[in-house]
């Protein structure tokens, strides 16, 4: 993992904590009311702006701002991690892109407006002043967001790990004895896959693992997540009340299984066990019952699966 280390100062001008190398925004020359007033906004967003790491929640803060110098119906931030975008967020008017940068040779991304209006040079020239106080609050929670993301991630197949599962299991259990909503815990592993690594070679093996893994992402749903626990063990949590999602879930990934040309030319399939979670269930139990049913899909002869 790699090491990040975000360093701050106290600058009674930019709020609380800004890195050692940002340069204070000052403003140019300016006189009046209306100075004083575009000051202390700028200086309420970057106070604002400290207060989160999230990226969405950022950029909602910062629309609430540039609300008051643009009319727009939506905005969003591209970046390489992703795409981030304010609460609420329409996007059927036209974008209008903003390229973030910072010292000028470090891009962060891309800020878009969603508006139905043209943006007109002296508009532009106010929201660049509102960039500027977005750079660093936003590298901060980048370089944040990519260590997170380094730290739940597999690295091959880019589903969560195992950290991120145990972290999201515990909050699923605690949901249901609070609120009675039963979820399923589904446990998967790859038939016949050490045989693809003694004999095909590790390379062959990874390109099954990652066929499987966007398999998996393509048969669920948007509610429903995807783990990798290390080699050929998978598990799916599945925000739903009932087996029958379950039976569900699991032909259509056997049937996505039985059409990829790659798993059938290196003779793959998938033995699956699926338990649904009670209010009096443990993380320990809930575990040992599904991996009950994956041990019974495994001894009815593989390529199915069975609950418990």
């Amino acid at each position: 993992m790699e090491n990040v280390h975000i360093l701050a100062q106290r600058m009674s001008t930019r709020g609380d904590f800004l890195p050692f190398t940002a340069t204070p925004y000052l403003p140019h020359k300016q006189e009046g009311h209306h100075a004083g007033h575009q000051f202390t906004e700028q200086h309420k967003l970057v106070e604002r702006l400290q207060t989160s790491l999230d990226l969405n929640e950022l950029i909602t803060i910062f629309a609430e701002f540039a609300a008051k110098v643009i009319h727009f119906t939506g905005m969003q931030f591209h970046c390489s991690i992703g795409v981030y975008q304010m609460r609420d967020a329409k996007l059927d008017t036209t974008p209008v892109s903003f390229e973030l940068h910072l010292n000028n040779n470090e891009h962060l991304g891309q800020l878009v407006y969603f508006s139905q209006y043209p943006i007109s040079a002296g508009v532009a020239d106010k929201l660049g002043k509102l960039h500027s106080c977005l750079l660093y609050p936003l590298r901060n929670a980048l370089m944040y967001n990519r260590v997170l993301k380094l730290a739940t991630k597999d690295s091959l197949t880019g589903l969560n790990n195992r950290s991120q599962f145990n972290d999201m299991l515990a909050q699923k259990i605690e949901r249901t004895r609070r609120q009675h909503r039963p979820f399923s815990l589904m446990l998967l592993d790859l038939d016949n896959f050490k045989q693809v690594n003694d004999v095909h070679g590790h390379k062959a093996g990874d390109e099954v693992l990652v066929e499987f893994a966007e398999l998996l992402q393509a048969s669920i749903r948007a509610t429903d997540s995807v783990f990798r626990f290390g080699g050929d063990e998978f598990a799916i949590l599945i925000d739903d009340p009932s087996l029958t999602t379950n039976k569900v879930v699991a032909k259509r990934i056997m049937r996505a299984v039985e059409h990829s040309a790659l798993l059938q030319r290196f003779g793959v399939t998938s033995s699956i066990g699926y338990t649904l979670a009670g209010s009096q269930d443990c993380e320990n139990d809930l575990f040992a019952r599904a991996d009950k049913g994956l041990y019974q899909a495994k001894a009815a002869g593989r390529n199915c699966a069975r609950g418990v």
